[in-house]
């Protein structure tokens, strides 16, 4: 099968498409072939290998899965041992592996079946960003109808989910975005939008019960200052921090300081499962949630998307049309 791959962490010429064994799915898996993958910022980590502590887990000195990729939708071609909940035809989208592939493995538990009008293309996008942006909110947030929600980065993929799902939760929605990308952030339904190139949401002027920090690397005593006296800070992105730990120093600053504060500082270790993947599936259905597609793009042109992607080019999510 055709698949994009690299031997070795570092920049987008590390990456090349190739011919590659088709996998085959193991007990509890499934094997889908993939219609369109959704690129993630997960997978710019992968693709360089940082932060270094990203390697205990992916591979030291070199990564262990050669393919990229982890969001997908497509059609179910085979079934492994003790999967019940699919069968071969179905169609299905969430988190596989190696997913910038004519073919990928998923763990049953991870995919679910696609929303009933949705395409494919749109479908892809949804796994680990849905995912992230609900989780920030409702687990780690704990939103609330009525509260005043500030969203950082909300023209990128978590972004994009997370003030429409903001929204469906009753929260007033403010969110943070460059200049080009503001009419966007409207478009999605945020009732405020920043220009954080010519305005700070840290200003003292406005404070906020809850926000989901998705972009930069603003400091502790930045969001502290634009939340209310007992408002909630979630870390769940940005970058910064260093090549070994990355942005996960700051994420950890946060949760040592916050039982000395009144106000709550947390963070996101997003959870990969269908129940959650199902709940974004019936707020798809009911038309709260419309991914946000900036472009689609072949398996050739993976390395120069995700170019951009790290340039902040990208508004949305970038889907992978592999079939």
């Amino acid at each position: 099968m055709k698949a994009v791959v690299r031997d070795s962490y570092g920049t987008a010429d590390v990456l090349r498409v190739a011919d590659v064994e088709r996998p085959t799915p193991k007990s509890g898996e499934v094997l889908v072939q993939v219609e369109t993958a959704g690129l993630d910022r997960g997978a710019w980590h992968l693709m360089t290998g940082k932060p270094y502590l990203l390697r205990l887990v992916f591979g030291v000195r070199r990564p262990k899965d050669p393919v990229l990729g982890r969001e997908l939708a497509g059609r179910v071609v085979e079934v492994g041992d003790g999967v019940t909940t699919f069968v071969r035809g179905d169609e299905v989208f969430g988190i596989g592996e190696g997913a910038f592939a004519e073919y990928a493995v998923a763990r049953a538990d991870k995919l679910v079946l696609k929303p009933a009008g949705l395409g494919f293309t749109h479908a892809a996008v949804v796994g680990i960003s849905g995912l992230t942006a609900l989780q920030a909110l409702r687990d780690a947030g704990r939103v609330q109808a009525g509260q005043k929600v500030l969203i950082t980065g909300a023209s990128g993929g978590v972004g994009t989910f997370a003030v429409q799902l903001a929204k469906a939760f009753g929260a007033e929605v403010t969110g943070t975005a460059s200049t080009a990308k503001l009419a966007l952030v409207q478009q999605l339904g945020a009732d405020h939008v920043l220009d954080y190139t010519h305005e700070d949401f840290a200003d003292g002027t406005r404070q906020y019960d809850l926000i989901i920090d998705l972009a930069g690397n603003p400091t502790l005593r930045r969001l502290r200052r634009a939340l209310t006296k007992t408002g909630t800070a979630v870390i769940a992105g940005g970058e910064g921090g260093g090549p070994i730990a990355g942005g996960t120093d700051r994420q950890l600053r946060a949760r040592l300081l916050s039982p000395f504060v009144r106000q709550r500082l947390t963070s996101l270790l997003s959870r990969e499962n269908a129940a959650d993947l199902a709940v974004l599936r019936e707020l798809i259905e009911a038309g709260q949630v419309v991914p946000s597609i900036d472009s689609v793009v072949g398996l050739t042109e993976v390395p120069q998307a995700l170019v951009d992607l790290e340039s902040g080019l990208v508004s949305g999510k970038i889907a992978v049309a592999v079939a």
